[in-house]
């Protein structure tokens, strides 16, 4: 590798990487140094950094304090205190999920169910916020995507583009019936173009 600076008058001090094993230690080692208030304080701080990024459920705040070796007890009270204030709704998070989720990608609503239980919300929850999209919405995204997808393997035989847009269709979380009636208008569509 070529070294740019090494004819420069100064040469900057390089970094040496930490191991897995020296980051941890050293995490472990700030977290035995501090009081309950500055848990505490250190909690709020990284709740308010967690949802100034993003929406995010009560689950994924109690792992990223988990993650971050903060006490249970403070954890819970951190958490409580944000749910309080209506700054973590789980609700809230669901909706927006699924929203942003089924407009920018292709995916079912099982998928979705199973992204948002992965983020511990609860199925009523999922259930409440996946009633914003109907079959025929669901429907319609697997045709829409079977049609943008068909058009790139125009040099492929039928039975090939066929299996690849079930498989593809079917990683989605679309049902049989869905697959089948998206492929058929895709190839309606394609034959209609040429």
């Amino acid at each position: 590798m070529v070294n740019y600076a090494e004819e420069a008058d100064f040469v900057g001090k390089q970094r040496r990487r930490r191991s897995a094993q020296e980051i941890a230690a050293r995490k472990a080692e700030r977290a035995a140094a501090r009081n309950d208030e500055q848990w505490r304080s250190y909690a709020r701080d990284l709740c308010y950094r967690q949802l100034a990024m993003m929406e995010r459920s009560c689950k994924q705040l109690a792992d990223a304090m988990e993650r971050n070796l903060v006490p249970q007890q403070i954890a819970d009270e951190t958490l409580q205190a944000f749910v309080d204030a209506n700054l973590v709704n789980d609700q809230r998070y669901a909706d927006a999920f699924v929203r942003s989720k089924f407009a920018g990608k292709t995916t079912s609503r099982k998928v979705l169910r199973q992204e948002l239980e992965r983020k511990g919300i609860s199925g009523e929850i999922a259930g409440e916020a996946l009633e914003q999209i109907d079959s025929q919405d669901e429907a319609q995204a697997a045709t829409d995507f079977a049609i943008r997808r068909i058009r790139s393997m125009r040099h492929l035989s039928e039975e090939v583009r066929r299996r690849r847009l079930y498989g593809a269709l079917g990683r989605r979380g679309f049902s049989s019936a869905q697959i089948r009636n998206a492929i058929e208008t895709a190839f309606a569509q394609l034959e209609a173009d040429e």
